[in-house]
């Protein structure tokens, strides 16, 4: 079995081998925070933003991102997705949307990558469309929230 790193024999940079590696269902689950301005929460969360349904926009984005992660970061593996789920839940005190996004897939490497990278992509395309009316809004904490599967097994963040 070749050793499963992103460098090769001679130091340089390469996509890892994972041919040795058993397939098995892999699941991750990822956040990001936007913190905004409560006019812009509630212009967002009243419907009433001149973008129109920004949330819906920034769902499809991070499935959109997911998709193509291996497009975005190095060296990282076209993977066939078998679900990615984004919600977008808009809170008070702070006024902020919380992101959390699931990938799965059933195959020989993780989607860590994958859903940290929706979370991303869909605070970012929440900045984009209410840059306009909030040039202060913060993307924060994006981080890996758990992952299933592969040799690893199973982790959860504390």
């Amino acid at each position: 079995m070749s050793e499963l790193t992103h460098l090769d024999e001679k130091g340089a940079a390469r996509m890892v081998d994972v041919s040795s590696k058993s397939e098995t269902v892999r699941e991750a689950r990822a956040e990001a925070y936007i913190y905004m301005a409560p006019e812009t929460l509630a212009m967002i969360v009243e419907g009433q933003h001149p973008k129109g349904d920004v949330l819906a926009v920034a769902r499809v984005a991070g499935i959109m991102a997911a998709k193509k992660t291996h497009e975005l970061i190095p060296l990282c593996h076209a993977l066939n997705l078998s679900s990615v789920k984004v919600e977008l839940t808009p809170s008070h005190n702070p006024d902020a949307i919380h992101i959390e996004t699931f990938c799965k897939l059933s195959g020989q490497t993780g989607v860590e990558m994958e859903a940290l990278t929706a979370a991303s992509v869909a605070a970012l395309t929440l900045y984009d469309m209410c840059k306009a009316v909030d040039r202060g809004m913060t993307i924060e904490r994006i981080r890996l929230l758990e992952k299933k599967g592969g040799r690893s097994g199973h982790w959860k963040s504390a």
